[in-house]
Protein backbone atom coordinates (compact mmCIF):
# COMPACT_ATOMS: atom_id res chain seq x y z
CA UNK A 1 0.00 0.00 0.00
CA UNK A 2 0.98 3.43 -0.86
CA UNK A 3 2.68 5.73 1.84
CA UNK A 4 -0.09 8.37 2.87
CA UNK A 5 -3.13 5.75 2.43
CA UNK A 6 -3.53 4.20 5.46
CA UNK A 7 -6.56 4.09 7.13
CA UNK A 8 -7.63 5.69 10.35
CA UNK A 9 -8.99 3.96 13.41
CA UNK A 10 -13.25 3.45 13.26
CA UNK A 11 -15.14 6.18 14.93
CA UNK A 12 -17.01 5.01 17.69
CA UNK A 13 -20.47 4.79 17.54
CA UNK A 14 -22.64 7.04 19.55
CA UNK A 15 -26.09 6.25 21.31
CA UNK A 16 -28.23 8.51 22.79
CA UNK A 17 -30.42 7.50 25.82
CA UNK A 18 -33.85 9.04 26.10
CA UNK A 19 -35.90 7.99 29.74
CA UNK A 20 -37.42 9.73 32.32
CA UNK A 21 -35.38 7.69 34.70
CA UNK A 22 -31.98 8.89 35.11
CA UNK A 23 -30.45 5.87 37.19
CA UNK A 24 -31.25 3.85 34.13
CA UNK A 25 -29.85 6.05 31.87
CA UNK A 26 -26.56 6.31 34.04
CA UNK A 27 -26.70 2.61 34.00
CA UNK A 28 -27.16 2.23 30.30
CA UNK A 29 -24.18 5.16 29.43
CA UNK A 30 -21.74 3.50 31.73
CA UNK A 31 -22.06 -0.29 30.39
CA UNK A 32 -22.35 1.28 27.01
CA UNK A 33 -19.02 3.54 27.54
CA UNK A 34 -17.06 0.37 28.97
CA UNK A 35 -18.09 -1.31 25.05
CA UNK A 36 -16.58 1.45 23.37
CA UNK A 37 -20.08 3.72 22.57
CA UNK A 38 -20.13 7.15 23.00
CA UNK A 39 -22.75 7.92 24.82
CA UNK A 40 -25.32 10.64 25.45
CA UNK A 41 -28.86 11.16 27.76
CA UNK A 42 -31.63 12.99 27.88
CA UNK A 43 -33.89 12.68 30.48
CA UNK A 44 -37.44 13.33 28.97
CA UNK A 45 -38.91 13.77 25.47
CA UNK A 46 -38.76 17.56 25.51
CA UNK A 47 -34.80 17.20 26.45
CA UNK A 48 -34.21 14.24 23.83
CA UNK A 49 -35.79 16.52 20.52
CA UNK A 50 -33.88 19.24 21.97
CA UNK A 51 -30.34 17.12 21.92
CA UNK A 52 -31.26 15.93 18.64
CA UNK A 53 -31.71 19.45 17.46
CA UNK A 54 -28.03 20.21 18.68
CA UNK A 55 -26.88 17.93 17.06
CA UNK A 56 -27.88 18.82 13.81
CA UNK A 57 -26.93 21.93 14.31
CA UNK A 58 -23.54 21.01 15.52
CA UNK A 59 -23.01 18.76 11.81
CA UNK A 60 -22.56 15.54 14.37
CA UNK A 61 -24.77 12.48 14.77
CA UNK A 62 -25.88 9.68 16.43
CA UNK A 63 -25.82 6.20 15.48
CA UNK A 64 -28.56 4.68 17.12
CA UNK A 65 -31.10 6.36 19.63
CA UNK A 66 -32.90 4.23 22.57
CA UNK A 67 -35.82 5.44 23.80
CA UNK A 68 -38.35 4.87 26.35
CA UNK A 69 -41.81 4.98 25.39
CA UNK A 70 -44.21 6.21 28.32
CA UNK A 71 -42.54 10.04 29.99
CA UNK A 72 -43.79 12.78 31.80
CA UNK A 73 -43.54 14.92 29.07
CA UNK A 74 -44.97 12.63 26.00
CA UNK A 75 -44.43 9.32 24.88
CA UNK A 76 -41.38 8.11 22.83
CA UNK A 77 -42.88 8.38 19.44
CA UNK A 78 -42.38 11.85 19.55
CA UNK A 79 -39.00 10.95 19.76
CA UNK A 80 -39.29 8.40 16.57
CA UNK A 81 -40.68 11.59 14.95
CA UNK A 82 -37.94 13.66 15.62
CA UNK A 83 -35.40 11.39 14.57
CA UNK A 84 -37.17 10.59 11.25
CA UNK A 85 -36.98 14.39 11.02
CA UNK A 86 -33.86 15.56 11.83
CA UNK A 87 -31.86 12.58 11.23
CA UNK A 88 -33.95 10.25 8.61
CA UNK A 89 -32.33 6.65 8.70
CA UNK A 90 -30.65 6.16 12.28
CA UNK A 91 -32.16 3.68 13.76
CA UNK A 92 -34.60 3.71 17.12
CA UNK A 93 -35.20 1.14 19.50
CA UNK A 94 -38.47 1.56 21.51
CA UNK A 95 -38.33 0.36 25.27
CA UNK A 96 -41.61 0.00 27.07
CA UNK A 97 -42.82 -1.78 30.07
CA UNK A 98 -46.41 -0.45 28.73
CA UNK A 99 -46.90 -1.44 24.67
CA UNK A 100 -49.37 -2.08 22.99
CA UNK A 101 -50.61 -3.83 19.63
CA UNK A 102 -51.18 -0.05 18.39
CA UNK A 103 -48.26 1.78 19.67
CA UNK A 104 -45.77 -1.12 17.99
CA UNK A 105 -47.51 -0.61 14.77
CA UNK A 106 -47.43 3.02 15.57
CA UNK A 107 -43.73 3.09 16.11
CA UNK A 108 -42.88 0.26 13.64
CA UNK A 109 -44.71 2.35 11.01
CA UNK A 110 -42.42 5.71 11.79
CA UNK A 111 -39.59 3.69 11.46
CA UNK A 112 -38.19 2.01 14.66
CA UNK A 113 -36.42 -0.88 14.52
CA UNK A 114 -38.00 -2.92 17.21
CA UNK A 115 -40.05 -2.57 20.49
CA UNK A 116 -38.39 -4.26 23.03
CA UNK A 117 -39.76 -4.46 26.58
CA UNK A 118 -38.71 -3.49 29.90
CA UNK A 119 -36.98 -4.75 32.18
CA UNK A 120 -34.53 -5.90 29.04
CA UNK A 121 -30.91 -7.26 30.16
CA UNK A 122 -27.92 -4.89 28.87
CA UNK A 123 -26.54 -7.61 27.18
CA UNK A 124 -29.63 -7.94 25.47
CA UNK A 125 -29.73 -4.49 24.82
CA UNK A 126 -26.41 -4.06 23.61
CA UNK A 127 -27.04 -7.05 20.73
CA UNK A 128 -29.99 -5.49 19.75
CA UNK A 129 -28.35 -2.12 19.24
CA UNK A 130 -25.46 -4.03 17.05
CA UNK A 131 -27.45 -5.86 15.02
CA UNK A 132 -30.05 -2.93 14.69
CA UNK A 133 -26.73 -0.64 13.33
CA UNK A 134 -25.48 -3.63 11.49
CA UNK A 135 -28.99 -4.16 9.45
CA UNK A 136 -29.17 -0.30 9.28
CA UNK A 137 -26.12 -0.22 6.85
CA UNK A 138 -27.32 -0.15 3.52
CA UNK A 139 -29.29 3.21 3.99
CA UNK A 140 -32.00 3.71 6.56
CA UNK A 141 -34.49 1.79 7.98
CA UNK A 142 -37.57 3.72 7.14
CA UNK A 143 -37.26 5.45 3.93
CA UNK A 144 -37.59 3.98 0.39
CA UNK A 145 -34.56 1.47 -0.41
CA UNK A 146 -35.79 1.80 -3.91
CA UNK A 147 -34.30 5.49 -4.00
CA UNK A 148 -31.10 4.26 -2.76
CA UNK A 149 -29.99 1.43 -5.28
CA UNK A 150 -26.64 0.87 -4.89
CA UNK A 151 -25.84 3.32 -2.26
CA UNK A 152 -24.39 1.36 0.83
CA UNK A 153 -22.47 2.54 4.04
CA UNK A 154 -22.98 2.82 7.71
CA UNK A 155 -20.23 5.17 8.65
CA UNK A 156 -21.22 8.55 9.79
CA UNK A 157 -18.71 10.12 6.41
CA UNK A 158 -21.37 8.21 4.07
CA UNK A 159 -24.65 8.48 6.85
CA UNK A 160 -23.93 12.42 6.00
CA UNK A 161 -24.71 12.00 2.65
CA UNK A 162 -27.51 10.49 3.18
CA UNK A 163 -29.19 12.97 5.39
CA UNK A 164 -28.56 16.01 3.33
CA UNK A 165 -29.61 14.14 0.37
CA UNK A 166 -33.31 13.03 1.99
CA UNK A 167 -33.69 17.05 2.95
CA UNK A 168 -32.47 18.62 0.13
CA UNK A 169 -34.50 16.01 -2.79
CA UNK A 170 -37.48 17.38 -2.15
CA UNK A 171 -36.37 20.80 -2.80
CA UNK A 172 -36.07 22.55 -6.62
CA UNK A 173 -32.93 23.74 -5.57
CA UNK A 174 -29.42 23.20 -7.72
CA UNK A 175 -27.56 20.61 -6.21
CA UNK A 176 -23.32 20.28 -6.98
CA UNK A 177 -21.91 17.11 -6.12
CA UNK A 178 -18.18 16.92 -5.74
CA UNK A 179 -16.16 13.86 -4.94
CA UNK A 180 -13.20 12.48 -6.42
CA UNK A 181 -13.77 9.74 -9.28
CA UNK A 182 -15.49 6.31 -8.11
CA UNK A 183 -16.93 8.00 -4.83
CA UNK A 184 -20.67 7.30 -6.74
CA UNK A 185 -22.04 10.78 -7.36
CA UNK A 186 -24.17 9.42 -10.41
CA UNK A 187 -25.99 7.19 -7.99
CA UNK A 188 -26.61 10.25 -5.31
CA UNK A 189 -28.06 12.03 -8.19
CA UNK A 190 -30.61 9.49 -8.90
CA UNK A 191 -31.35 9.00 -5.62
CA UNK A 192 -32.17 12.50 -5.41
CA UNK A 193 -34.41 12.75 -8.25
CA UNK A 194 -36.31 9.14 -7.29
CA UNK A 195 -36.59 10.92 -4.07
CA UNK A 196 -37.73 13.93 -5.12
CA UNK A 197 -41.39 15.77 -6.72
CA UNK A 198 -40.23 15.10 -10.06
CA UNK A 199 -39.75 11.53 -9.55
CA UNK A 200 -42.06 10.60 -12.20
CA UNK A 201 -40.50 13.18 -14.69
CA UNK A 202 -37.24 11.67 -16.57
CA UNK A 203 -33.55 12.14 -15.72
CA UNK A 204 -31.66 12.73 -17.95
CA UNK A 205 -27.50 12.31 -17.93
CA UNK A 206 -25.05 13.87 -19.66
CA UNK A 207 -21.47 13.13 -19.71
CA UNK A 208 -19.95 16.84 -20.22
CA UNK A 209 -16.34 15.17 -20.61
CA UNK A 210 -17.34 12.45 -23.33
CA UNK A 211 -19.30 14.85 -25.97
CA UNK A 212 -17.04 16.67 -28.19
CA UNK A 213 -16.89 20.18 -27.79
CA UNK A 214 -18.62 21.11 -31.30
CA UNK A 215 -21.51 18.95 -30.41
CA UNK A 216 -22.23 19.58 -26.69
CA UNK A 217 -24.27 22.94 -27.38
CA UNK A 218 -26.42 20.64 -29.87
CA UNK A 219 -26.62 18.08 -27.56
CA UNK A 220 -28.05 19.96 -24.49
CA UNK A 221 -29.81 22.43 -26.33
CA UNK A 222 -30.72 20.81 -29.50
CA UNK A 223 -30.83 22.14 -32.92
CA UNK A 224 -33.10 22.97 -36.31
CA UNK A 225 -33.30 21.58 -39.16
CA UNK A 226 -29.96 23.37 -41.61
CA UNK A 227 -28.46 24.89 -38.33
CA UNK A 228 -25.16 23.69 -39.56
CA UNK A 229 -23.40 21.15 -42.34
CA UNK A 230 -25.13 18.24 -42.17
CA UNK A 231 -27.70 19.23 -39.39
CA UNK A 232 -30.49 17.63 -42.28
CA UNK A 233 -33.10 16.55 -38.93
CA UNK A 234 -34.24 18.66 -36.46
CA UNK A 235 -32.61 17.61 -32.55
CA UNK A 236 -34.42 17.28 -29.03
CA UNK A 237 -31.64 18.85 -26.68
CA UNK A 238 -30.95 17.11 -23.42
CA UNK A 239 -32.75 20.62 -21.97
CA UNK A 240 -35.92 19.92 -23.42
CA UNK A 241 -35.78 15.93 -22.77
CA UNK A 242 -35.51 16.66 -18.71
CA UNK A 243 -38.74 18.89 -19.10
CA UNK A 244 -40.77 18.54 -15.89
CA UNK A 245 -37.91 16.31 -14.39
CA UNK A 246 -34.44 16.75 -13.64
CA UNK A 247 -31.37 16.79 -15.47
CA UNK A 248 -27.33 15.64 -14.47
CA UNK A 249 -24.33 17.45 -15.77
CA UNK A 250 -21.81 15.38 -14.96
CA UNK A 251 -18.15 16.55 -15.21
CA UNK A 252 -19.40 20.34 -15.57
CA UNK A 253 -15.99 21.11 -14.98
CA UNK A 254 -14.85 20.39 -18.48
CA UNK A 255 -17.35 22.29 -20.18
CA UNK A 256 -15.55 24.74 -22.19
CA UNK A 257 -15.62 28.79 -21.11
CA UNK A 258 -17.94 29.84 -24.38
CA UNK A 259 -20.69 26.92 -23.39
CA UNK A 260 -20.77 28.03 -19.51
CA UNK A 261 -22.27 31.25 -20.29
CA UNK A 262 -25.28 29.75 -22.26
CA UNK A 263 -26.08 27.70 -19.84
CA UNK A 264 -25.94 30.12 -16.95
CA UNK A 265 -28.44 31.94 -19.19
CA UNK A 266 -30.42 28.94 -19.26
CA UNK A 267 -30.49 28.17 -15.42
CA UNK A 268 -31.54 31.82 -14.90
CA UNK A 269 -34.71 32.42 -17.70
CA UNK A 270 -35.16 28.61 -17.59
CA UNK A 271 -35.77 28.87 -21.44
CA UNK A 272 -33.99 27.18 -24.24
CA UNK A 273 -33.34 28.68 -27.69
CA UNK A 274 -31.74 25.47 -30.32
CA UNK A 275 -28.78 26.00 -32.26
CA UNK A 276 -30.15 27.94 -35.65
CA UNK A 277 -33.61 28.51 -33.99
CA UNK A 278 -34.50 32.12 -33.24
CA UNK A 279 -37.63 31.21 -30.79
CA UNK A 280 -37.00 30.75 -27.28
CA UNK A 281 -38.49 27.52 -25.35
CA UNK A 282 -39.33 27.73 -21.79
CA UNK A 283 -38.69 24.62 -19.99
CA UNK A 284 -39.37 23.24 -16.22
CA UNK A 285 -35.87 21.48 -14.87
CA UNK A 286 -33.73 20.74 -11.97
CA UNK A 287 -30.16 20.85 -12.69
CA UNK A 288 -27.61 18.55 -10.64
CA UNK A 289 -23.94 18.82 -11.43
CA UNK A 290 -21.16 16.80 -10.42
CA UNK A 291 -17.54 17.07 -10.67
CA UNK A 292 -13.88 15.71 -9.46
CA UNK A 293 -12.36 19.29 -9.66
CA UNK A 294 -12.40 21.82 -7.35
CA UNK A 295 -14.38 24.69 -9.40
CA UNK A 296 -13.80 27.63 -7.47
CA UNK A 297 -9.54 27.08 -7.91
CA UNK A 298 -11.09 26.44 -11.45
CA UNK A 299 -12.75 30.01 -11.30
CA UNK A 300 -9.84 31.78 -9.98
CA UNK A 301 -7.73 30.60 -12.86
CA UNK A 302 -10.19 31.82 -15.43
CA UNK A 303 -11.38 28.44 -16.48
CA UNK A 304 -14.70 28.33 -14.42
CA UNK A 305 -17.11 30.78 -14.15
CA UNK A 306 -17.45 32.24 -10.70
CA UNK A 307 -21.41 33.33 -11.67
CA UNK A 308 -22.31 29.89 -12.90
CA UNK A 309 -20.53 27.93 -9.91
CA UNK A 310 -22.85 30.21 -7.32
CA UNK A 311 -26.04 29.53 -9.19
CA UNK A 312 -25.33 25.55 -9.33
CA UNK A 313 -23.39 25.45 -5.66
CA UNK A 314 -26.90 26.36 -3.58
CA UNK A 315 -26.62 23.04 -2.35
CA UNK A 316 -23.01 21.54 -1.97
CA UNK A 317 -22.36 17.92 -1.23
CA UNK A 318 -19.33 16.73 -0.86
CA UNK A 319 -18.79 12.56 -1.13
CA UNK A 320 -16.05 11.16 0.74
CA UNK A 321 -13.15 9.02 -1.17
CA UNK A 322 -13.70 5.29 -0.10
CA UNK A 323 -10.47 5.71 2.27
CA UNK A 324 -12.22 7.85 4.20
CA UNK A 325 -14.86 5.31 5.19
CA UNK A 326 -13.29 2.00 5.54
CA UNK A 327 -15.48 0.39 7.59
CA UNK A 328 -17.91 0.36 5.00
CA UNK A 329 -16.07 -2.06 2.83
CA UNK A 330 -17.19 -5.27 4.35
CA UNK A 331 -20.88 -3.79 4.05
CA UNK A 332 -19.62 -2.72 0.44
CA UNK A 333 -18.52 -6.17 -0.08
CA UNK A 334 -21.38 -7.93 0.31
CA UNK A 335 -23.59 -5.34 -1.38
CA UNK A 336 -21.23 -5.94 -4.40
CA UNK A 337 -20.88 -10.10 -4.61
CA UNK A 338 -24.60 -10.34 -4.25
CA UNK A 339 -24.68 -8.35 -6.98
CA UNK A 340 -22.53 -10.33 -8.67
CA UNK A 341 -24.68 -13.20 -8.44
CA UNK A 342 -21.80 -14.93 -5.84
CA UNK A 343 -23.82 -15.34 -2.97
CA UNK A 344 -21.51 -18.50 -2.19
CA UNK A 345 -18.24 -16.40 -2.36
CA UNK A 346 -16.88 -15.08 0.71
CA UNK A 347 -13.26 -12.95 2.21
CA UNK A 348 -10.92 -14.55 4.40
CA UNK A 349 -10.56 -12.09 7.54
CA UNK A 350 -7.01 -11.31 6.83
CA UNK A 351 -8.62 -10.57 3.11
CA UNK A 352 -11.07 -7.97 4.07
CA UNK A 353 -8.83 -6.21 6.92
CA UNK A 354 -6.41 -5.77 3.41
CA UNK A 355 -9.21 -4.55 2.04
CA UNK A 356 -9.96 -2.05 4.52
CA UNK A 357 -6.57 -0.97 4.70
CA UNK A 358 -6.09 -0.35 1.16
CA UNK A 359 -6.08 3.56 -0.22
CA UNK A 360 -8.62 2.77 -3.07
CA UNK A 361 -7.79 5.59 -5.32
CA UNK A 362 -10.18 4.59 -7.67
CA UNK A 363 -12.62 4.37 -4.97
CA UNK A 364 -15.85 2.40 -5.10
CA UNK A 365 -15.11 1.86 -8.55
CA UNK A 366 -12.10 0.45 -8.18
CA UNK A 367 -13.41 -2.22 -5.25
CA UNK A 368 -16.63 -3.18 -7.47
CA UNK A 369 -14.17 -4.09 -10.68
CA UNK A 370 -12.04 -5.80 -8.10
CA UNK A 371 -14.99 -7.99 -6.59
CA UNK A 372 -16.68 -8.49 -10.00
CA UNK A 373 -13.28 -10.03 -11.29
CA UNK A 374 -13.00 -12.40 -8.16
CA UNK A 375 -16.67 -13.41 -8.52
CA UNK A 376 -15.67 -14.68 -12.60
CA UNK A 377 -12.23 -16.26 -11.37
CA UNK A 378 -13.34 -17.43 -8.11
CA UNK A 379 -16.17 -18.46 -8.55
CA UNK A 380 -17.24 -19.92 -4.91
CA UNK A 381 -15.36 -20.12 -1.37
CA UNK A 382 -13.45 -18.38 0.32
CA UNK A 383 -11.26 -15.62 -1.00
CA UNK A 384 -7.87 -15.54 0.81
CA UNK A 385 -5.02 -12.78 0.89
CA UNK A 386 -2.67 -14.69 -1.74
CA UNK A 387 -6.13 -14.24 -4.11
CA UNK A 388 -6.06 -10.34 -3.71
CA UNK A 389 -3.92 -8.33 -6.17
CA UNK A 390 -0.23 -7.04 -5.73
CA UNK A 391 -1.23 -3.70 -4.61
CA UNK A 392 -3.79 -4.60 -2.25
Amino acid sequence: MAEGTAVQPTTPLRILFVDDERDLVSSLSRYFRLKGFQTKGAYGVQEGIAVLEEERAASRRFDVVVTDLRMPDGDGLAIVRAVRRVFPGIPVLVLTAFGTVATSVEAMRLGAVTMLEKPIPVADLEREVRSAVANGAEVAAGLDAAAFAGLVGNSPAIRQVFDTLVRVAPSNSSVLLTGESGTGKELVAQAIHRLSRRAMGPLVAVNCAAIPEQLLESELFGHVRGAFTGAQQARTGRFKMADSGTIFLDEIGEMPLLLQGKLLRVLQERVIEPLGGNKAEPVDFRVIAATNKDLEALAAEGKFRLDLFYRLNVVPLVLPPLRERAGDVPVLVRHLLDKAAAKDLSFAPPAMEALERYGWPGNVRELQNLVERLAVLKGSGEISLADLPAPI
